[in-house]
């Protein structure tokens, strides 16, 4: 029930790879041979399978949706990641992210932040294990996330305000890998979603298959075999591509949903951005064009490589929405779930 790892050279079709400076190679190196390590260690996995199920909470719930179901006239689930500790998927990869670096003798987390998700996830694992951290969130995102600024600082992290570009997402990551150049021989970057250079998109892949591994089950236990459509936000893509592992083998319809205003698969053409090839909104001289969403956690101009590959061939289908249809949404499922 997943999805196939990349090649050697970390790519899933004509997506992904390691396009990072010379000196952040020997990095990338060091933490794909030390993933494949710690993955293969039993002791490991049981220190994160431990954490996850006595600290964040796992397994998380699948809700059915009575009300709406009746609505629609179909029958939804939601899976429940934001019942988390934390409140969202994120601390699945934080978790693992946090106990490799400490295995590697880091001793100080990087991390960028668009919602403020992964950054609290970041700043927890981090004071959990007794280790510095630092997140890089846009200027933009600071302002309309001040409760997760708060939350971050209270946790005891350093949050650093990327004030270049248009001051989102992807800025915050540009100044995130920026540092950890500076800081490799301490510092893990402790990157939040499915893309970047290999390893990572695949790392962060497997430590959110959980996901997809519970949802399978869930969905099969409520319905009585697989559904016949997952449905998922894509930003980055990392909690999307947690959920569609677990039904990769299933005759389940896959579908990610891009905000209109950041809808990388939808909009874009294959470049070259955070040290990754995948669709990206591009001009047509090449430059990145800015990504806009009503979600702080959406607003970025590429996404996944998998993600891509999975749309190249056609296993995946993406959609996108604009602000005004999300917000009715979210009326919609509050009104009639509470």
């Amino acid at each position: 029930m997943s999805l196939s790892d990349p090649t050697p050279d970390g790519r899933f079709g004509d997506f992904g790879g390691r396009f990072v400076p010379e000196t952040l190679i020997p990095a990338v190196l060091e933490l794909e041979v030390a993933f494949r390590e710690a993955w293969a260690d039993p002791s490991y996995r049981a220190e994160l399978d431990g954490l996850l199920a006595d600290y964040a909470g796992r397994p998380s719930p699948m809700t059915e949706c009575h009300n709406l179901s009746e609505h629609l006239g179909c029958r939804l689930l939601l899976k429940r990641e934001d019942l988390n500790h934390t409140g969202s998927h994120k601390i699945n990869n934080v978790l693992g992210q946090a106990l490799l670096a400490r295995r590697m003798g880091k001793t100080r987390l990087l991390a960028e932040t668009g919602a403020g998700q992964h950054g609290v996830a970041s700043a927890t694992a981090a004071a959990l294990l007794g280790m510095e951290c630092c997140v890089y969130m846009g200027e933009v995102d600071v302002r309309r996330q001040e409760l997760n600024v708060f939350r971050m600082r209270l946790l005891g992290a350093e949050v650093r305000t990327a004030m270049s570009g248009s001051r989102t997402l992807k800025d915050a990551v540009n100044e995130a890998m920026r540092d950890w150049v500076a800081t490799v021989q301490d510092s893990h970057y402790c990157l939040g979603s499915v893309m970047g250079p290999h390893p990572y998109p695949w790392m962060v892949r497997t430590f959110h298959e959980v996901l997809g591994h519970e949802a399978r089950e869930q969905s099969e236990a409520l319905l009585g075999g697989p559904p016949d459509v997952v449905v998922a936000c894509v930003g980055g893509g990392s909690n999307a591509i947690g959920i569609f592992s677990g039904f990769a083998d299933a005759p389940t319809e896959l579908v990610g949903v891009e905000p209109a205003g950041g809808a990388a698969i939808g909009r874009g053409v294959p470049g070259v951005v955070h040290g990754m090839e995948s669709y990206l909104m591009q001009d047509e001289f090449g430059q990145v064009v800015e990504a806009e969403s009503i979600s702080a956690g959406l607003d970025y101009p590429g996404v996944g490589p998998e993600h891509s590959y999975l749309a190249a061939t056609g296993r995946a289908r993406y959609e996108s929405v604009t602000d005004a249809e999300v917000v009715e949404a979210f009326q919609l499922l509050s009104r009639s779930e509470g």
